[in-house]
């Protein structure tokens, strides 16, 4: 099911103007969510599974449901953990160990959004810009882009903090700005549910994933 926006449609104002996210929650995620209702409509099985299963079993997914399943899937996937990664009433930096990590991976908060925005600048046509913890890696913190609705998940990397770059998340405001949106961005950018984020990374393996994965989606998949 579609979740709440936490917050008014303008309460992101001036970063993010109340129409953008009324068109982008009511009319773009939701699509997302219908879509992928009526792709599994005919498949019982796997009514049950939250968006997150989906993504990361798609070997499990009949094959002539696949693409719809991981487009639309991933569009819900993202976009829930887009609307808790802003908050109007976030803290100014981060603290606490997610702090520390941005600090021993990038130098500091303000190499971290210098980053974020060239990463961001970068992607050539829709997609995302993500704070990721590379659980192959280490558990180093990097900053990458993916295409599409693509999910970090999928390389093997927890999500941590998430910015979308699709035209309709910013067009209205912005035009072709792309550089001043992520910008702007980090006043509503939500340290706090990335700090919760990252605390809560240490996940032993993929089941774990999903297992997290099927708890959020009571509130948010």
């Amino acid at each position: 099911m579609l979740p709440p926006l936490p917050y008014e449609y303008a309460a992101l104002e001036p970063s993010i103007d109340g129409r953008t996210m009324m068109l982008h929650h009511d009319q773009h995620h939701a699509s997302y969510v219908e879509k992928l209702n009526a792709a599994l409509k005919d498949f019982p099985e796997l009514h049950g599974r939250s968006a997150n299963w989906l993504l990361l079993n798609l070997i499990k997914v009949p094959k002539e449901i696949r693409t719809a399943v991981r487009h639309n899937a991933g569009g819900h996937v993202n976009h829930s953990l887009l609307w808790r990664a802003m908050s109007p009433t976030g803290v100014d930096a981060p603290v606490g160990p997610l702090a520390d990590a941005i600090v021993r991976d990038f130098g500091s908060v303000e190499k971290l959004k210098a980053r974020f925005a060239e990463v961001g600048e970068r992607r050539f046509g829709s997609g995302w810009v993500w704070l990721v913890k590379t659980q192959p890696a280490g558990g180093k913190l990097e900053v990458l882009s993916t295409f599409g609705h693509e999910n970090p998940m999928l390389q093997g990397h927890y999500p941590i903090l998430v910015n979308d770059i699709w035209e309709h998340a910013y067009y209205l405001k912005y035009e072709n700005r792309r550089a001043d949106y992520l910008k702007d961005w980090w006043a509503v950018a939500n340290w706090e549910e990335a700090a919760r984020r990252y605390e809560a990374s240490d996940l032993a393996d993929r089941d774990d994933w999903e297992a997290e994965g099927g708890r959020l989606s009571e509130a948010t998949a």
